[in-house]
């Protein structure tokens, strides 16, 4: 089963935990020099008030060389920007990894498809921490 398709979103099955890909990604990341900005432990945070999530954390990371041009030509981009990718379980227990498509983004924010290599990179990035 794969999740319910959304516009923009590409959804990639992770052959590890929610916990083994997160750290697969951070290492990823790490060994080519992005900047993990922030980590967001959704479930994490609903277990401290008392709610039950699957696990779910949101990885906001990024390259101020490869970003600041996109945003520069389209400032309404800074709500996408960092990237995001999202690694969460579903009610079957299966993993998933799910990103904005860069496509999706420049069509949503009109800049130049010159600029989409600045952040294609996440399409790899996701793709490897999958595996």
């Amino acid at each position: 089963m794969t999740p319910a398709a959304v516009s923009g979103l590409m959804d990639l099955g992770s052959r590890h935990s929610v916990e083994e890909t997160v750290v697969k990604l951070k290492g990823i990341l790490a060994a080519k020099g992005i900047t993990l900005f922030a980590l967001v432990d959704h479930s994490g945070e609903a277990a401290k008030v008392g709610l039950e999530m699957r696990p779910t954390k949101l990885l906001i990371f990024g390259n101020p060389k490869a970003g600041t041009p996109v945003m520069l030509a389209a400032p309404r981009s800074a709500i996408d920007l960092p990237l995001k990718i999202l690694i969460w379980e579903d009610p079957q227990g299966k993993v998933w990894v799910t990103y904005n498509t860069p496509s999706y983004l420049q069509q949503r924010y009109g800049f130049s498809t010159d600029l989409l290599k600045n952040i294609a990179a996440v399409e790899a990035l996701a793709a490897n921490a999958t595996a």
